[in-house]
C-alpha cells in the first residue's frame, strides 16, 4: 500500500533554486502532493472533523466495521449497491487500488484483505495522513495540500474551520467544489451535522482561482519549457532561474507594449550560464513570448526556437575562420563596390547598412562597425566550402535549406537560425573556442536539442576566439556605426556584443557575452511582417541592455576578466592593433589586398587531398599560371588539379611582368 501511495504523488519540476515551476499530473491524471510533516503535516482539526464525518469508530476497529457491513448486506437486495459501509481505511485502500468506479463484491473482498493488512502494518496516524493526502477533492485535485492551494491559495495549516468544512463537503460530491453554491449549502449542513457553530458568511462563494489566480499549477515559464520539462516522471530540477525568467519576461513585455515598439509583436530572450569547471553550460532563462497567454499576434509561438534570418550575427564566425586562415584584425580590406556573379546568372553588389563605402579598412574596423562589403570579401577569402564544413562538421548546424543556396549571402545574414541555437554557438568565444553542450536540467531528464551527444569539443583554436572577442569587446572602434551613446554601452569592461538586422527590418538581433554568461535577444513579428526601422542596436539592443544590467547585478556575474593571453599589440601603423605572437605583420596586413596580383590561392593555404580535386586560381588581371614552374593555364582564372599531397609553389605572371607566388600545402585527408 505504501508503494501504491508513493506512486500517486505528482512529480514536481523546480528551478535551480528549488522554486516550483510546475506540478505534473499523476497516474490518475490528478495533482497530488503529500503534507509536509515539518510544516505541521495534516491539520488536527481536519483529521478530527474527517473522523467525525466519515468513520466515528475509526480508532476502535481494524479497518472494517462489522455493523456497517451487516447494514450494507441487508440493504443490498433492495439497492443492488454496497454503499455506506466503508471505513476510512477501506476508502483509502479503494483509492490506492484505483477501484473507485468498480464497486463489485469481488473488489470489496480484495479491498477488505488489503484493509486488514494495512491496519496491521501502519499506525492510525499514518493511515489518516495517507487518506488526507490522496482523497479526491474535485478539479483534478487529490489531497488536502493541493486542495488548499487550488481553492484557497493557502497551505493546509492556514485553513479556517469554514474552509475545512468546504473541503470535507467535497468528499462525497467532488463536482461541488469550494466556491460553488451546492458546496456552500453542503458545508453549512455538515457544520450542523457535526454541531459546529459557523456563520453562513464564513463560507465563501468566490469562484476558485483559475489560470490567472494566485496559485497556478503550471508557471508561465512552462510555455517555453513544455517541450522538455513535460518529460519529468519523477521530481526533476531544471537549470532555469525562475525569478530571473520572470524579471526578463517583464522587461520584454514592458518594452514591446510601449509606443516605441508599436511595429513589433514578438520577441525572445535566452540567457546561458557558462560553467568553467563543467563540460556543459546551463540554460538560465528562455523567454519565447512577452504574452504567452495571448491568442493574438502569434504570441503563443515560442519564438526562441523558431529559425529566423540571423543578420550580421553571422559575421564573428566568418572572421574567426579568416583569422584561422592567416588574416588578422589589422589585415586590410577594401570597402568598395564589388561585383559577384552568382548562380542565378545575375550580378550581386553587396551594400553596407548605411549605403556608404569607406575605402581601405582593417578587419577590426569592419567587424566592429558591422560592415557588409568587407564581410562578403572575408567570406570569399575563407572560402564557401570551408565555411560550409565549419557549420556542418564543427557546429553540427542543420540548415533549413542546402548551404549551397545561400552562398555569399551568409555574410549578409541570409542564414536562418533560432535564438537558442545561435546564442549557444556564441558560447564558443568566451569558452576559448570550445563548444559545450547545453543542459536544461541537473538530472538529465529535460534534454535540449543542444545536448550534444559528442560532448564538449574544440571548434576553433583559442587564439582565434580571443582575437574575435577582442574586436567584439571594443566599444571605441564601433563609434562610427553605433555612436557615442548606444544601447551596447554598459558599466562594465568584460563584455562583448554583436548586433544583427535582417533584410527590410524583419529581424532585430543582439547577442553579447561575458566570461560568465551569454545573453541573446531577438525581436520581430511571427508572421514575418517588417518592423518600422527597428535595427539590432535600437530594438533588440535596448532589451539586451536592460537584461545585461540585471544579470551584471546578480550572482551570475562573477566579474571574470577575458583571457587575451594569446593576443599581441602591434604599433607598426602608428596606432595600436591586435594580432598574435609570431605574426609576419606585413604579410598578414596585405593578405586580402586586392592590389595583389594573385587573389586565390593565398600564401600557406592548406587543403586536404582528394582524388580529382580542383583548386581555383584567380588573379586581378590576365596572367599565366604555373605550379612548380609547370604551365597550368592562362587568364584571370584557371584550374589546377594536384596529382597528390605535397608542398607546391603556385605562380601568377601578368603580361606587364608583375609576378606573385603562393605556397600551397596539400595534405592527406585525415
Amino acid at each position: 500500500m505504501r508503494k501504491l501511495y508513493a506512486g500517486q504523488i505528482s512529480a514536481i519540476t523546480r528551478d535551480r533554486n528549488g522554486l516550483e515551476i510546475t506540478i505534473h499530473p499523476n497516474i490518475k491524471g490528478h495533482y497530488m502532493r503529500p503534507a509536509d510533516p515539518p510544516a505541521g503535516g495534516v491539520p488536527e482539526e481536519f483529521i478530527n472533523l474527517l473522523v467525525k464525518k466519515e468513520d466515528r469508530f475509526f480508532y476502535y476497529h481494524l479497518g472494517i466495521n462489522p455493523l456497517s457491513i451487516m447494514r450494507s448486506i441487508v440493504r443490498y437486495p433492495f439497492t443492488r449497491r454496497f454503499g455506506g459501509s466503508s471505513t476510512l481505511t477501506q476508502q483509502l485502500v479503494k483509492t490506492l487500488l484505483g477501484n473507485e468506479n468498480e464497486r463489485t463484491l469481488g473488489n470489496k473482498i480484495v479491498e477488505s484483505l488489503y484493509t486488514v493488512s494495512l491496519e496491521l502494518h501502519a499506525s492510525k496516524k499514518e493511515i489518516l495522513a495517507m487518506y488526507a493526502d490522496t482523497a479526491y477533492l474535485g478539479s483534478q485535485t487529490q489531497g488536502i495540500v493541493e486542495a488548499s492551494k487550488t481553492y484557497f491559495s493557502i497551505p493546509p495549516e492556514a485553513l479556517t474551520t469554514a474552509e475545512t468544512l468546504q473541503l470535507l463537503a467535497t468528499l462525497n460530491s467532488p463536482s461541488d467544489y469550494p466556491g460553488t453554491p451546492r458546496n456552500k449549502r453542503k458545508a453549512i449542513a455538515l457544520a450542523q451535522q457535526l454541531e459546529i457553530s459557523i456563520e453562513e458568511t464564513d463560507v465563501g462563494m468566490e469562484v476558485r482561482p483559475q489560470d490567472d489566480g494566485p496559485y497556478q499549477r503550471k508557471n508561465v515559464s512552462m510555455f517555453e519549457l513544455s517541450a522538455w520539462a513535460e518529460k519529468c516522471v519523477s521530481p526533476c530540477s531544471l537549470t532555469i532561474d525562475q525569478e530571473l525568467t520572470d524579471t526578463i519576461r517583464k522587461i520584454l513585455r514592458t518594452n514591446l507594449d510601449s509606443p516605441s515598439f508599436a511595429s513589433v509583436d514578438n520577441g525572445a530572450v535566452v540567457v546561458i550560464g557558462i560553467n568553467k569547471d563543467s563540460g556543459e553550460n546551463d540554460l538560465l532563462a528562455i523567454i519565447g513570448s512577452p504574452h504567452p497567454k495571448s491568442s493574438t499576434h502569434g504570441r503563443q509561438i515560442n519564438m526562441a526556437v523558431r529559425p529566423r534570418a540571423i543578420g550580421s550575427t553571422a559575421k564573428p564566425f566568418i572572421y574567426a575562420k579568416a583569422f584561422e586562415k592567416g588574416a588578422r584584425p589589422y589585415t586590410q580590406v577594401e570597402d568598395t563596390e564589388y561585383k559577384y556573379d552568382i548562380g542565378t546568372g545575375f550580378a550581386f553588389y553587396p551594400k553596407n547598412y548605411d549605403g556608404k563605402y569607406r575605402g581601405t579598412v582593417t578587419l577590426h574596423e569592419a567587424l566592429s562597425n558591422s560592415l557588409n562589403v568587407p564581410a562578403v570579401r572575408t567570406l570569399e577569402y575563407v572560402g564557401l566550402d570551408t565555411f560550409y564544413k565549419f557549420l556542418i562538421d564543427d557546429l553540427r548546424f542543420e540548415p533549413l535549406q542546402p548551404l549551397e543556396t545561400y552562398q555569399l549571402s551568409i555574410a549578409l545574414g541570409g542564414l536562418e537560425m533560432d535564438l537558442l541555437t545561435l546564442t549557444n554557438y556564441f558560447g564558443l568565444f568566451p569558452t576559448q573556442g570550445t563548444l559545450k553542450p547545453l543542459r536544461a536540467s541537473t538530472n538529465d531528464i529535460a534534454e535540449l536539442p543542444m545536448a550534444d551527444p559528442y560532448g564538449t569539443h574544440a571548434v576553433i583554436d583559442k587564439k582565434f576566439a580571443q582575437l574575435t572577442t577582442k574586436i567584439l569587446s571594443d566599444r571605441e572602434t564601433s563609434i562610427n556605426q553605433f555612436g557615442l551613446r548606444s544601447n551596447l554601452n554598459l558599466p562594465a569592461n568584460n563584455y562583448a556584443v554583436k548586433t544583427g538586422t535582417s533584410y527590410d527590418y524583419h529581424d532585430s538581433w543582439t547577442i553579447g557575452y561575458t566570461p560568465d554568461f551569454i545573453v541573446g535577444v531577438w525581436l520581430g513579428n511571427s508572421d514575418n511582417k517588417p518592423m518600422q526601422r527597428v535595427s539590432g542596436s535600437v530594438g533588440a539592443g535596448k532589451i539586451w541592455h536592460e537584461v545585461m544590467e540585471t544579470i551584471l547585478n546578480s550572482p551570475y556575474n562573477k566579474k571574470t576578466p577575458f583571457d587575451f593571453s594569446e593576443v599581441k599589440e602591434y604599433t607598426d601603423s602608428g596606432s595600436i592593433e591586435y594580432g598574435l605572437v609570431g605574426d609576419n605583420y606585413q604579410v598578414a596586413r596585405g593578405l586580402m589586398d586586392l592590389k595583389n596580383l594573385m587573389l586565390q590561392p593565398h600564401n600557406y593555404d592548406t587543403l586536404e587531398f582528394t582524388e580529382g580535386m580542383s583548386v581555383p586560381l584567380v588573379a586581378n588581371k590576365p596572367s599565366t599560371w604555373y605550379v612548380e614552374d609547370a604551365y597550368v593555364g592562362e587568364g584571370t582564372s584557371a584550374t589546377w588539379r594536384p596529382a597528390g599531397p605535397g608542398d607546391y609553389i603556385v605562380s601568377a605572371r601578368a603580361e606587364n611582368g608583375e609576378t606573385q607566388e603562393a605556397r600551397v600545402i596539400i595534405k592527406n585527408e585525415e
